[in-house]
């Protein structure tokens, strides 16, 4: 089957505890289409809804991540008179349901990563890619000014002087770079990358569901300065009673590995 045969909307695919969504339109790096963008929110949708699902682990199709948002569609709304939803709006709905969702989040790098994709990645918890990837921002030399959450992503798990440097100068950098600066949590080799990604989405997902949901809303909260922190004492206080800790200490005292 030719990429082009095989180009199509995200694909989600549930096996266990462990949901993956795959970017699919290898011919194109993966650019990502407005279709797209309303199937990703439906399958993180999906996935919020199944209390089965544990994990999510989003990745591409083919020699990269993703190239980011097509241009030519961006063209086309600068283009128009008309004003209605951009892009860039668009796009950082779905970014920002991304960082949402309330299961941990594997980005697997496979990649290159471009544009509005690399928010994509930073709306994720964490980020495996090869040591091949490389990553850009190309907002300045597009002449666009990104939308405002996407910024603050990048401040806020970057910090301020990697995020005008990538912003400011819109020059790519290499894998070692990338996980230099916080961008990858890992890097590895093509060859040991499922490996590496089925290993944590295996610790992940064998965790406390609750408690992770409600530890990492606090943790967003808390990079994004809007910490619920009532909401917070609510759920911690919740916990002590919880099914969930009682099989934790259970589990600890009897030595074997808890089954939430």
């Amino acid at each position: 089957m030719s990429d082009a045969d095989s180009a199509s909307p995200p694909v989600l695919s549930i096996d266990g505890a462990r949901a993956t969504i795959r970017l699919n339109r290898p011919k194109h790096l993966n650019r990502l289409q407005p279709d797209d963008l309303a199937a990703l929110l439906a399958q993180f949708e999906r996935i919020d809804n199944d209390p089965s699902v544990r994990v999510l682990v989003l990745t591409g199709t083919g020699r990269a991540f993703s190239a980011g948002f097509d241009l030519g569609k961006v063209a086309e709304r600068a283009a128009s008179e008309v004003e209605g939803e951009s892009s860039g709006s668009a796009f950082e709905a779905v970014a920002n349901r991304l960082e949402d969702l309330r299961v941990p989040t594997i980005c697997r790098l496979n990649g290159g990563v471009y544009g509005g994709s690399t928010d994509l990645a930073l709306a994720c918890d964490f980020r495996i890619g090869v040591d091949t990837a490389e990553m850009f921002m190309p907002a300045a030399r597009l002449g666009l000014h990104y939308y405002p959450s996407g910024i603050k992503r990048y401040v806020t798990r970057l910090g301020i002087d990697n995020a005008k440097r990538l912003f400011l100068t819109a020059q790519r950098i290499d894998a070692a770079e990338m996980l230099r600066i916080g961008y990858l949590t890992a890097m590895t080799t093509m060859e040991r990358l499922d490996r590496e990604v089925d290993a944590l989405a295996t610790t992940l997902a064998g965790n406390a569901p609750s408690a992770v949901a409600g530890m990492k809303r606090a943790i967003n909260e808390f990079a994004r300065q809007a910490f619920d922190e009532q909401a917070a004492d609510t759920r911690a206080r919740a916990s002590m009673r919880g099914d969930e800790i009682k099989e934790g200490i259970a589990a600890f005292a009897e030595k074997r590995a808890p089954q939430f």
